[in-house]
């Protein structure tokens, strides 16, 4: 058992996160995961399932007086990781208790939209924001592409940014590369977008890039709802009818099973903190493609397959699909290649890389998991 206590804080019980905190109790650490509430209403309609903590142990503070008194009863020998440093809710009354109690305590910082107007406010705000907490912050993880130099020039100090991820429950790879029985075997080349069909996915010009291919042989798999629906599905049935496929929202235990049908993911957004479907991919053997917005496109590059496309570069992504349908389908062999190597990506990964980052107290000590194995 180790000598330290780690203590997460979220406001909803994330399923990424909760793979890394029971990974973590697995390597002997006491393991405590603090949220406002289960699951929000939006994530449960976007398919969401609530974390298997394993061994850690869950608490639930529903105000500020319980997360305080949470916060007060931690005890010394504790390490924090709180969700982000601001608009993050209950989280932040426990974040000034760990600091006037001079706890050890790590900020954890998805990659922050700073396009246009409101993106120059929130420069402002968070070097604001840095000034008032590097004194108080062991170190921010800096979760996806370009986050931790963006933090960095905010004027949190270099040395106490590492890079990070989300890592996630390694999936069975046998039974995922696996064939299903019902496989066509001359079946079509398949892309898939899976997440919200919202503006900010920017679906639109992966429909428009297929259809400048012209190619009756590719077909798109959509899973997901959302305000753009109806839209989008107008915009498929003009440019490329009969080649768009619907599913819906489906519970996240079934997206790897649906992933695994296909040939290539495609996330086009035009910005995500980190696009978790990247790394399920990934780990069950499926390349993807993304846009340079997402913060998962640093593990994209990492893995040599697929690739990342400037944002709203339509003709960029279609030369990219296109290379990805001239490649062919992939076979198993490719897919376990891909697999092995996003083993970097899975939750006992990523507990090492942390029980090395609380441990370590050398910043070129820290070698990302996805860096040490790229292909």
């Amino acid at each position: 058992m180790s000598k330290y206590q780690i203590w997460f804080w979220q406001n909803i019980q994330s399923p990424h996160m909760g793979s890394l905190a029971s990974a973590l109790a697995d390597r002997g650490y006491k393991v405590t995961f603090v949220i406002n509430q289960i699951l929000s209403k939006d994530r449960l309609e976007q398919g969401w399932e609530k974390a298997k903590l394993g061994k850690a142990n869950l608490k639930i503070a529903n105000n500020k007086r319980e997360i305080i008194e949470l916060a007060k009863k931690a005890p010394k020998n504790s390490i924090h990781f709180s969700q982000g440093l601001r608009g993050n809710h209950l989280v932040a009354y426990a974040q000034k208790i760990l600091k006037k109690r001079k706890l050890r305590h790590w900020a954890m910082l998805e990659k922050i939209n700073d396009n246009g107007l409101k993106g120059k406010i929130r420069r402002i705000l968070y070097r604001i924001i840095f000034l008032y907490w590097r004194k108080h912050l062991e170190g921010v993880l800096a979760i996806g592409h370009g986050t931790k130099e963006w933090i960095v020039e905010r004027g949190m100090q270099k040395k106490y940014v590492i890079s990070f991820a989300y890592f996630l429950k390694e999936p069975q790879i046998n039974k995922v590369l696996k064939f299903s029985k019902n496989k066509i075997k001359n079946s079509k080349f398949r892309f898939i977008f899976v997440g919200q069909l919202i503006k900010r996915k920017n679906l639109d010009i992966l429909i428009k890039a297929i259809a400048s291919l012209k190619n009756d042989k590719i077909e798109l798999w959509i899973v997901g709802d959302g305000t753009e629906k109806e839209s989008l599905n107008s915009t498929s049935n003009l440019l490329i009818p009969g080649q768009v496929y619907w599913f819906g929202s489906l519970q996240m235990s079934k997206i790897s099973e649906i992933i695994n049908q296909v040939d290539c993911l495609v996330l086009p957004s035009h910005h995500d903190g980190w696009g978790a479907v990247v790394s399920e991919a990934l780990l069950i053997g499926i390349p993807v493609i993304c846009s340079d917005t997402c913060g998962s496109s640093v593990i994209v590059k990492a893995s040599g397959f697929g690739g990342i496309f400037p944002s709203n570069n339509e003709k960029v992504l279609a030369k990219m699909l296109h290379k990805q349908y001239k490649n062919g389908k992939l076979s198993k062999n490719i897919k376990q290649k891909i697999a092995s190597w996003a083993r970097c990506l899975g939750a006992k990964s990523g507990a090492e890389y942390l029980d090395q980052i609380i441990n370590i107290k050398q910043n070129n000590f820290y070698k990302e998991p996805w860096k040490k194995n790229e292909l």
